[in-house]
């Protein structure tokens, strides 16, 4: 008998797949990033302009006003429209109610002193000091934002 002898050889890893193009999966994964990455910079826009809407709200209402006393009333009455959207019954409270559902959540409870007097009888006063007024406009527009689902 002849002796057969078996040639062996090396094993030769095969060749690596190529990077590009990306199997099917991958290209899901990026669809869907780009996906939640559209949403949430459409969300983002929607908050910034709902928020600019209502900060020219704001504002319109106060530039419309003829004088002081009038931007006081324009002030709570912007206030009691946003305690609407807080509870049923909140835009129908009075006196020490009212103040005290102004100051709810906020830690510093700015509504009270000077400025409650201020919110409360602003609006019948002949003449009202500029700095308290901007005082007011100030917690008052913090507020409005707040209620109206806006950050402020």
């Amino acid at each position: 008998m002849q002796s057969q002898t078996l040639e062996l050889r090396d094993i030769h890893p095969s060749v690596a797949p190529d990077l590009w193009p990306p199997a099917v999966g991958w290209w899901w994964l990026a669809a869907a990033i780009g996906l939640l990455m559209g949403l949430l910079w459409w969300r983002a826009r929607r908050r910034r302009r709902y928020r600019q809407a209502l900060l020219q709200l704001f504002d319109e209402a106060l530039a419309n006003a003829a004088d002081n006393p009038a931007k006081v009333a324009a002030i709570s009455g912007l206030l009691r429209r946003a305690a609407r959207r807080h509870g049923n019954v909140a835009d129908t409270l009075e006196g020490e109610a009212w103040l005290a559902l102004l100051n709810q959540d906020l830690a510093d409870a700015p509504f009270a002193g000077e400025l409650a007097v201020l919110l409360q009888q602003g609006g019948f006063r002949p003449e009202v000091d500029e700095q308290q007024l901007q005082v007011l406009q100030q917690v008052a527009k913090r507020r409005f934002l707040l209620w109206m689902g806006a950050r402020p």
